[in-house]
């Protein structure tokens, strides 16, 4: 009989606690470029939406490259996929925050790349490293300490600046991280389970033939793209600003507020999750959370009096947990074969969500920023476009599958 603790004699425990980092890492690399677009302005020569289209660059390759993430893992196991991951991500860390623009762009596209790999990773990990018990307690782990990577990025690079450090050195800090722990992922992380092979495919894509085929998997990949829109769009982009400009907050408080969305995400991922288990019952809890996202938005953007900037965000944050429901969903309405490549194809839809409303909310609202005599009209306008994406958000998940009340066996 295995021990509560034998999951820490398994050769699979160190390198999870490894991905977990590489997701930490990957989180905190993802949200600081928000704290920091006016010394990126500066350090570039460019302008304010000309660093937000580099800054977004990160999920056109995330979006892409999420989609041989999972294949990778299924076809190589994790050592490898895991090393040149990280590597991509250090690299990409290392060409950004200079001097040249082109050269920032493709740093940032290497960013989202490397990055792509973290979250399946961790996944595919765990679940060689943890027993059946133990292995949603662990998933929930690898999504919490991510997001708490992406509000502590925001916080630790803004103290790093304000006390007069360059932008450029704090991007070689992270690129230099990550090459120790690109070498310490390569040591710790087995080849393969002991007495395992890794199956090989017979087609690289047959895998997202099947998802693709599935119109229930871009339902999934929609919903959870729009509800999570507000956090990558305005909270790890254009917050700091709009608020600094809008609402006459300082950098410090303004960079504070939007660190609260990520952790907001923390919490309402694992009770939104909890709470669905517990009514066997996924899309009221989806569109429950669409709504608190819903009023907090209204709430900050007309009544910014009744509750102060850190709640209305935190509480906007909790309810876009919501969108990793949609993550379990895509995995039950396709066949058990294709589970692990279904992370993958969720991450694609989700982030080409992002891919795709960056540029669009840049045009519209960001790029009127620094010219709008009124700002505090500007902000809810903007953030008006994350509550019509809300809203069909809730629309669209009405004709999602509801999985939540069926039997395991019942379940793809």
């Amino acid at each position: 009989m295995k021990t509560e603790t034998s999951f820490l004699k398994n050769p699979f425990f160190i390198s999870w606690i490894l991905a977990l980092l590489f997701y930490t890492l990957e989180y905190a690399i993802r949200s600081s470029p928000s704290v920091m677009i006016g010394d990126l302005k500066e350090s570039y020569g460019a302008t304010r939406t000309e660093v937000s289209s580099m800054i977004s660059a990160y999920y056109i390759s995330y979006s892409i490259t999420s989609l041989a993430a999972g294949l990778f893992l299924d076809r190589m196991g994790a050592r490898k996929p895991v090393f040149f991951g990280i590597l991509v991500l250090a690299i990409g860390s290392l060409l950004f925050g200079g001097s040249h623009y082109v050269v920032g762009y493709a740093g940032r596209l290497m960013q989202g790349a490397g990055s792509a790999m973290a979250f399946p990773a961790a996944v595919y990990i765990a679940v060689k490293a943890f027993s059946g018990k133990n292995l949603a307690t662990a998933i929930g782990i690898t999504q919490t300490l991510g997001m708490l990577g992406g509000s502590a990025g925001q916080k630790l690079s803004n103290t790093y600046l304000t006390n007069g450090n360059s932008v450029t050195s704090i991007w070689i800090f992270f690129g230099i991280t990550s090459l120790i722990l690109a070498l310490l992922a390569f040591l710790f992380t087995p080849k393969t389970e002991p007495g395992e092979k890794i199956e090989k495919q017979k087609n690289f894509l047959d895998n997202y033939k099947i998802i693709f085929g599935n119109p229930q998997s871009y339902l999934s990949g929609l919903v959870s793209g729009l509800l999570f829109a507000p956090t990558t769009i305005f909270a790890m982009i254009w917050g700091v600003d709009f608020l600094q400009k809008s609402r006459g907050l300082s950098h410090e408080t303004a960079t504070v507020a939007c660190a609260l969305v990520p952790i907001g995400w923390a919490i309402g991922c694992p009770l939104l999750g909890w709470v669905a288990d517990k009514i066997k019952r996924r899309i009221p809890v989806i569109i429950g959370g669409a709504v608190l996202m819903i009023l907090s938005l209204l709430q900050l953007a007309y009544l910014p009096n009744l509750m102060s900037v850190n709640i209305s965000l935190l509480l906007m944050g909790i309810g876009s947990g919501a969108a990793m429901i949609p993550y379990s969903i895509i995995k039950e309405v396709n066949p058990d074969k294709v589970k692990g490549s279904a992370t993958g194809a969720i991450n694609f839809l989700t982030f080409g969500v992002t891919t795709l409303l960056a540029p669009l909310f840049s045009k519209l609202y960001g790029s009127k920023l620094t010219k709008s005599l009124d700002a505090d009209s500007l902000l809810q306008h903007s953030l008006l476009f994350f509550v019509i994406g809300i809203s069909f958000a809730i629309v669209i998940s009405i004709f999602l599958r509801e999985t939540g009340n069926l039997k395991a066996e019942e379940v793809n």
